[in-house]
């Protein structure tokens, strides 16, 4: 499994990512964390606001800041 979190650095992507990041760390599993920062990659994968989650290649969320636990429930 991988998860991309989709942001240019804003707080709310680094939140995301420390979210998915924590949520990775609770279920003790290994689960590949990809930060995408690069504005033509972001806009390829189809996405206009960030930040934004994806896992294995579908998006999940987009222009969310979501919670740990929320980020769980998709894992």
């Amino acid at each position: 499994m991988t998860i991309q979190i989709l942001g240019t650095g804003c707080p709310k992507c680094r939140a995301l990512e420390s979210s998915a990041r924590q949520a990775v760390q609770e279920l003790g599993t290994e689960i590949a964390v990809e930060k995408v920062e690069d504005v033509e990659r972001i806009m390829e994968m189809g996405v206009m606001m960030t930040p934004a989650l994806v896992i294995d290649g579908k998006l999940i969320s987009e222009g969310k800041l979501l919670s740990k636990d929320q980020v769980l429930s998709y894992l």
